[in-house]
């Protein structure tokens, strides 16, 4: 048998909301990302404007430092090869012993 009382009660699942909250919420939460971009903005134009400041104060430019690095290291890198290519012991080589049963 069924219980009357209970099913001609309409079935609310869902939590009571009310409106008033939910729209202050939202718009406080855009209000701090609106002041969150602006502070983004502001801060990241400091410091490009710092690091361009920075740039022009340089004797050598970026540029220039990191082509003078590279040139350093590609002769370094040659000269360690031909060194190593050219050591006396550069043509020693292994050999392999033959293995005698019972060793």
């Amino acid at each position: 048998m069924a219980n009357t009382a209970t099913n001609s009660r309409p079935a609310n699942n869902w939590p009571q909301v009310q409106s008033g909250p939910l729209i202050t919420g939202g718009v406080l939460i855009g209000i701090g990302t609106a002041v969150a971009l602006t502070g983004l903005a502001i801060a990241g134009s400091h410091l490009v404007a710092a690091t361009r400041a920075w740039i022009r104060e340089l004797e050598i430019p970026p540029s220039e430092l990191a082509k003078l690095k590279w040139e350093q290291a590609k002769t370094a890198a040659a000269s360690g090869a031909s060194t190593w290519r050219e050591h006396p012991n550069a043509k020693a080589r292994l050999v392999r012993r033959e293995h005698t049963p019972g060793h």
